[in-house]
């Protein structure tokens, strides 16, 4: 079992990044950013449904702050949903939280349809490279499409992730009589195998959620990543390996128990697949944002030369030796790891 025990430094996003977002439809100049956020007088703790302490604290802004503010954050909303920064009249701002834990430290906004009161929920964090890399490789090679915003003065703007928190699914639903481990058991199979190829770190619990459909007469489920901080940074290649951290012991137990050898084998190889499909058609932007990361390496370079070293060992190959940035580790992982399906 591993842990991480020192919160990641902050890695700045580089002109060469920005442009890539840019032409990608990624990078706008938004109404509000993250420091005026960060303006507030007061908070109050956040409970769950249950009553329940969180990590989140709901914050509460000077009066004529709040009036300039919130206008400006719908505003966002509908440009992150909708592509039109004009700001639907009848959403509204319920109350904006914050959070110390983890190391983005961020603003979620809860928004408001004032007809149905339905809600919907954004998170307003400061850009971090890592965390850009993590989004658009999750986008690019994942079955899962993220749509998320880049201010040009250094704020990330993402939507929120629908699912069960890992680590609540793990408490509330692994003992339900109607659950259905095989299901489960392959997509975190599926999942492990997906973090490890693009070397997306750290996938403790709480940072994926499982996203459940009904089907026919039983339920399908696919395990998502919530939290891309971690990703390509560490230089221990167990921490890019789900099962080796404890808060997923239940998880791997029941893949254990419901999963021969053979039949992980074969569901890592349908997952490397359909990765290669999704390489395949993106080849072009993948490079592109490769490049970038390649062309800056301002990771530590001792997690450079350790994970190089890992993953030669691991993978019988010297094809890491030189790396010399975390770009081209995920590159040579990725070539290596699609390697046949690609051909």
């Amino acid at each position: 079992m591993i842990e991480i025990t020192k919160r990641k430094n902050f890695i700045p996003v580089t002109e060469e990044l920005v442009s890539y977002l840019d032409q990608f439809g990624r990078c706008y100049s938004l109404p509000a950013t993250y420091d005026e956020l960060r303006s507030f007088s007061e908070s109050y703790p956040l409970s769950d449904k249950e009553g329940n302490a969180t990590y989140w604290s709901s914050v509460i802004y000077p009066r004529e702050l709040q009036k300039e503010l919130y206008p400006k954050l719908t505003s966002i909303y509908s440009q992150l949903r909708t592509g039109d920064f004009h700001a639907v009249p009848h959403l509204y701002i319920e109350r904006v939280d914050y959070c110390e834990f983890g190391n983005s430290r961020p603003f979620r906004v809860r928004v408001v349809n004032q007809y149905n009161d339905n809600y919907d929920h954004f998170y307003v964090k400061t850009a971090d490279a890592s965390r850009v890399y993590g989004l658009e490789l999750e986008h690019l090679l994942s079955p899962n499409r993220i749509n998320y915003l880049m201010h040009h003065g250094g704020t990330l703007v993402e939507e929120h992730i629908a699912g069960v928190p890992g680590d609540v699914f793990i408490r509330d639903y692994l003992g339900r009589p109607d659950f259905n481990g095989v299901r489960l058991a392959k997509e975190f199979v599926k999942f492990s195998e997906r973090c490890f190829i693009r070397l997306l770190g750290d996938m403790r619990s709480y940072n994926y959620v499982v996203d459940m459909t009904p089907d026919f007469e039983e339920v399908q489920y696919r395990v998502r990543a919530i939290d891309f901080d971690q990703q390509c940074y560490e230089g221990r290649k167990s921490l890019y390996l789900p099962q080796f951290f404890k808060e997923n012991n239940a998880v791997v137990q029941l893949c254990s128990s419901c999963l021969n050898f053979p039949t992980m084998k074969q569901y890592q190889e349908e997952e490397r697949s359909l990765i290669s499909r999704r390489y395949l058609s993106e080849h072009q932007r993948i490079a592109a944002l490769l490049r970038c990361m390649k062309n800056n390496p301002v990771e530590p370079f001792e997690k450079v030369v350790q994970l190089r070293a890992e993953l030669g060992q691991y993978h019988g190959s010297h094809l890491f030796d030189t790396c010399k940035s975390m770009g081209e580790i995920v590159e040579r992982n990725l070539d290596l790891m699609l390697g046949r399906h690609l051909e």
